[in-house]
């Protein structure tokens, strides 16, 4: 019996990511809208802008982690190729 590669049941793509680095786009994602959000909560006097904030920065990591871990690893080859 032979062991296989635990990508290749994937059709042999692995995610090249970091879990710390999924986990630092969602933080970094809620506090940086977050942060905007409760500025132009002072700005306008309103009280809402911050949870829309800490809505759109969570989607928007949860999106850059996606977009992140479902690109194709670049292998040596590809990067010879190009320069």
């Amino acid at each position: 019996m032979t062991s296989q590669d635990p990508g290749s049941a994937r059709g042999g793509h692995q995610p090249a990511g970091d879990p710390w680095l999924a986990f630092a786009y969602l933080v970094s994602g809620v506090g940086f809208y977050g942060f905007l959000g409760w500025l132009a909560d002072q700005w306008l006097g309103t009280s809402f802008l911050v949870a829309v904030g800490i809505v759109l920065g969570a989607g928007l990591g949860i999106y850059l982690t996606w977009a992140r871990l479902t690109r194709p690893a670049s292998t040596k080859s590809d990067q010879q190729g190009q320069n």
